[in-house]
């Protein structure tokens, strides 16, 4: 089942809590929970989501606020991996695309590590092998979770569309399953559980309106 906002988030699915205790969201009740989602081959990850995430974590950990990291693989399977991400957090380092912009922004110590450790609890997504099958069940739901008011748009479109996804479908080797369980459409993403654990907020990208979200959630 696909996570709803207004109903119970459901646990994260983790293959290996790479640091921190294990733990989950059934776990953190009475405090607000931000799953901070981002990919080991993410530049952006590296320049908003991370950043913002451990800024948060710092100025409202003691005040009933829990953050999660999660590193996922929805794409570049050979570079977003379990190994990288276990060098990323033990020394800081980084690989391929976020290596090449934090270095051009001058933002890597030694060449190729961030300067400052993730604070919060990371865990790697679980990935399962795809078996090439493509259904129209999968289909439908990738087109209901990505594309709003599919059908609206002319039967063109719609055939399109539906091409679209058939190709990217074919080019995956992996599922990852917390990204699909939110249905997540990319790097670096947050989602956002209040007090109660039912989900409040799914959000991709830069998010300029998530520490105001958060702290109303607080006040809850």
């Amino acid at each position: 089942m696909i996570a709803k906002v207004g109903a119970k988030a459901p646990n994260l699915s983790i293959s290996k809590w790479v640091q921190g205790l294990p733990t989950n969201i059934d776990k953190e009740k009475d405090n607000v929970v931000l799953v901070e989602v981002f990919q080991v081959n993410c530049p952006g990850c590296f320049l908003y989501g991370i950043p913002q995430a451990i800024d948060i974590y710092n100025k409202y950990r003691k005040d009933g606020l829990t953050v999660l990291g999660v590193a996922t693989a929805f794409e570049d399977f050979d570079k977003n991996t379990l190994e990288n991400l276990e060098l990323l957090l033990t020394n800081g380092e980084t690989i391929g695309e976020t290596q090449k912009a934090l270095g051009q922004y001058g933002q890597l110590v030694e060449g190729k590590k961030i300067p400052y450790k993730i604070p919060f609890p990371v865990g790697m997504d679980l990935l399962k092998k795809e078996n090439g099958v493509i259904s129209q069940d999968k289909i439908n739901e990738i087109i209901e979770a990505n594309v709003p008011g599919f059908d609206s748009y002319s039967a063109n479109q719609k055939a399109e569309i539906i091409e679209r996804v058939k190709q990217y479908l074919k080019s995956k080797e992996y599922s990852a399953q917390t990204f699909e369980q939110y249905a997540l459409r990319g790097t670096p993403s947050t989602i956002l559980i209040d007090k109660k654990g039912i989900l409040r907020d799914v959000g991709f990208g830069q998010n300029d309106l998530l520490e105001e979200h958060i702290k109303k959630l607080l006040e809850e």
